[in-house]
């Protein structure tokens, strides 16, 4: 637990227009990982279009370090199959949570990120100040396939007081 700044808790909502990969459908999972931490959502069988609402939470120490998303299609007898994947950008969100912000009115849009090359977004993101803390809603790109997205959601848990400060 040492130089951990806070939790986020990424609750991965669901699939968008997920790829088949296997003779109709799909059984897709996800993957959260960063740097040792490795989190999974629970299995969706033959859903292309999933439902997940997994609440998965990573111990934050360096803002900087990349957080992937990985989509895969579970199988019983050979190895799972990738079904896409994106890298969450949580820089824009963690300058949001440090702006300390307190006695807004709820909800308050505190930030909106942009689509860009560096980030995988489909839509604009924003950054929402909601009864005493901040979320972000994103929608992912997924990247080295030929369709689908994942919706998330960020929320920040601070260690130090149980509230989302820095």
């Amino acid at each position: 637990m040492e130089n951990i700044m806070g939790l986020l808790k990424i609750r991965v909502k669901r699939g968008i227009n997920l790829v088949v990969r296997d003779t109709l459908s799909s059984d897709p999972y996800v993957v959260v990982s960063m740097a040792y931490q490795k989190l999974k959502t629970r299995v969706v069988k033959n859903n292309c279009n999933p439902e997940w609402n997994d609440d998965l939470t990573l111990s934050i120490t360096d803002p900087n370090i990349p957080i992937n998303l990985t989509v895969y299609d579970k199988d019983t007898f050979t190895v799972d199959d990738k079904m896409g994947e994106a890298k969450i950008d949580i820089k824009p969100y963690i300058d949001a949570i440090e702006m300390r912000l307190e006695n807004l009115p709820t909800p308050t849009t505190v930030a909106r990120v942009q689509p860009s090359k560096g980030n995988c977004l489909v839509d604009e993101s924003s950054i929402v100040w909601k009864d005493g803390k901040i979320y972000q809603d994103m929608v992912l790109r997924l990247s080295n396939v030929e369709s689908g997205e994942v919706e998330i959601q960020l929320e920040w848990i601070d260690l130090a007081s149980g509230s989302q400060r820095l």
